[in-house]
């Protein structure tokens, strides 16, 4: 039997955990303008189709998928080619 995940309030959730990550990374007073969104689709386009009138687009070293040694993972790279603006991709550097 399929399991019923419709009353589940997914967006309100990871909305928590994107304002507490962006908290955690600028400061409780960030020197920055940040919109911090959430939104459903594939990550790559998303993340492109956001980053068309920004001058960077700033994505993470990708995790550890089914390709682990791989320089960049299939965001990352999707990102490079085909956003509209320059790319940085950071390594976590605890890794």
């Amino acid at each position: 039997m399929p399991v019923d995940y419709s009353d589940i309030g997914f967006e309100k959730e990871v909305g928590e955990n994107l304002r507490c990550a962006v908290e955690e990374t600028l400061g409780k007073h960030p020197g920055v303008p940040v919109d911090p969104q959430v939104v459903q689709g594939r990550s790559a386009a998303v993340l492109t189709e956001a980053a068309g009138p920004a001058d960077l687009l700033v994505v993470g070293r990708p995790g550890y998928g089914a390709f682990a040694g791989m320089l960049l993972g299939s965001v990352s790279q999707h990102c490079v080619q085909h956003a509209t603006c320059l790319v940085l991709v950071v390594r976590d550097g605890g890794r």
